[in-house]
């Protein structure tokens, strides 16, 4: 970042990933005993010793069916699918109820607001509104979405009043990536 780089200069804000430390550890332990089980197997039958039974018998089995048996090719989708499922859990970032708000300068700290603080951070933002009766806030990563019902003035009116309100709420809140608005307004009898 140059010296000049004003204050409105922001640079993207990652989303959080949560630390996943248990998984991970199980993970590589069953990994680790895999692989020493194997070692061991492998030096025994190098060391001129018979190999161990479950190998004995695993090879027989894969001696008896071939590539293109049913059960082989179940067995094969099945661990693909394990495979799948866990390199997406690994990619995904997790923790996708909290967004991460704009840091205010160079320095490496990091913040983030829960959805539902957020939404309710709105909805009170909405019920200010002069003539909205309730309203139901529902914050996503790209959009917020507000339904509200008014009992006593014009919906075209109550709809640019909550805009403009969620527009001022949004950019205090300090978003990292701003939401759109999308809001609902209905009357009372149809809420």
């Amino acid at each position: 970042m140059s010296a000049s780089a004003g204050p409105d200069e922001r640079r993207a804000a990652p989303r959080f990933r949560s630390a996943r430390r248990v998984p991970a550890a199980l993970t590589a332990l069953v990994v680790l005993g895999g692989a020493g089980l194997f070692l061991y197997d492998l030096a025994a039958v190098r060391a001129r010793r018979p190999g161990m039974r479950w190998r004995r018998e695993l090879a027989r089995l894969l001696e008896r069916h071939a590539p293109a048996d049913t059960g082989v090719v179940i067995a094969g989708a099945v661990l693909v699918l394990a495979g799948a499922a866990l390199l997406f859990l690994a990619v995904a970032p997790g923790l996708r109820s909290i967004l991460p708000l704009r840091s205010p300068g160079p320095a490496e700290v990091r913040a983030g607001i829960g959805r539902k603080a957020a939404a309710l951070v709105l909805r009170d933002r909405a019920m200010e509104v002069s003539g909205v009766r309730s309203a139901r806030v529902r914050v996503a990563r790209s959009h917020v979405t507000v339904r509200a019902v008014s009992h006593f003035r014009e919906l075209d009116d109550v709809r640019a009043d909550l805009e403009a309100v969620l527009a001022v709420g949004l950019a205090e809140l300090g978003l990292a990536h701003e939401p759109q608005p999308r809001v609902r307004v209905a009357p009372a009898g149809k809420g």
